[in-house]
């Protein structure tokens, strides 16, 4: 079974996120549980956490079907030891923040090298901000993200991620959550129209390739974005699905495709007045 949804808003108090998920249609929600653009947050209350539970009870919502996402501040990466120290302990609350919630995913950004270091040491410095993380918390699954290689991003290859994996100690919480958009600007010709940069292009041989170098067992969870950036751009840039150079028959694959059952598939398309034309839609390929 798919469960779709898209980033809502938790304005006012994290309890108002699956409110704002059923209204739109979803059976699957991300959200921040904090401001994504400040270090410091407000402790969540316990009247936060009754009403979140509450609300996600009443609109159907099981915690692994809900993607919170964190800080885009937080660079678990970094070359600097101070910043990196403050992303990790940024991380650490956001973890912590998920469990008081009862969740079970945490989906992240994995690090960025800015050109100060290598990327082999940029992705060592990911894993071991992993795995400091997870021996601090007992829940929560770390869901790496992968990015389009904008800027000095580490993930834009699946060998990136399979490399973070490699040297996660506990590999029965840490996840992947697949970005289309991302992947196609990367360089991942999930519509078969151009000559991929890294492997054969296709829907079936990018994924594939995912599960020969990655692996779908570690595949937690996806955005569906169109991609308003060229193919191989490396740039990020999110479309409405059907807007974009994806277009909609790749998303009509992922749909009838059992391997993306009973995982958050989620928008984070740019127009959200669409969300619940988009949801609908996306529910439609699936009959």
């Amino acid at each position: 079974m798919k469960y779709i949804g898209a980033h809502v808003s938790a304005s006012g108090g994290v309890e108002n996120a699956p409110l704002n998920a059923t209204a739109i249609g979803a059976r699957a929600f991300a959200l921040f549980t904090k401001s994504q653009r400040q270090w410091q947050a407000k402790p969540l209350t316990t009247d936060n956490i009754d009403k979140f539970k509450q609300n996600c009870e009443a609109g159907g919502f099981a915690p692994e079907h809900i993607l919170p996402h964190d800080s885009y501040l937080i660079n678990l990466g970094h070359p600097d030891p101070e910043k990196l120290e403050k992303s990790r302990v940024s991380f650490l609350v956001e973890m912590q923040r998920c469990e008081q919630l009862g969740l079970k995913l945490l989906n992240f950004h994995p690090g960025s090298h800015l050109k100060e270091i290598s990327e082999d040491e940029c992705i060592k410095r990911i894993a071991e901000s992993i795995n400091i993380t997870l021996d601090k918390t007992s829940s929560i699954t770390a869901v790496i993200e992968n990015t389009a290689g904008q800027g000095s991003n580490i993930g834009y290859r699946f060998e990136h991620l399979a490399a973070i994996i490699d040297q996660v100690e506990d590999r029965q919480r840490v996840g992947v959550c697949f970005d289309t958009c991302h992947a196609f600007a990367a360089g991942y010709d999930l519509v078969g129209d151009s000559e991929s940069l890294f492997e054969p292009s296709g829907f079936e041989p990018v994924f594939a390739e995912f599960d020969n170098i990655v692996g779908f067992k570690y595949l937690s969870a996806m955005h569906l974005n169109d991609a308003k950036s060229t193919f191989g751009s490396r740039v990020d840039r999110h479309h409405s699905i059907g807007a974009g150079n994806i277009g909609r028959e790749m998303f009509e694959k992922l749909m009838k495709d059992p391997r993306f059952d009973d995982i958050p598939l989620v928008l984070e398309t740019i127009d959200d007045t669409l969300w619940p034309e988009e949801i609908a839609w996306l529910y439609s390929c699936t009959e």
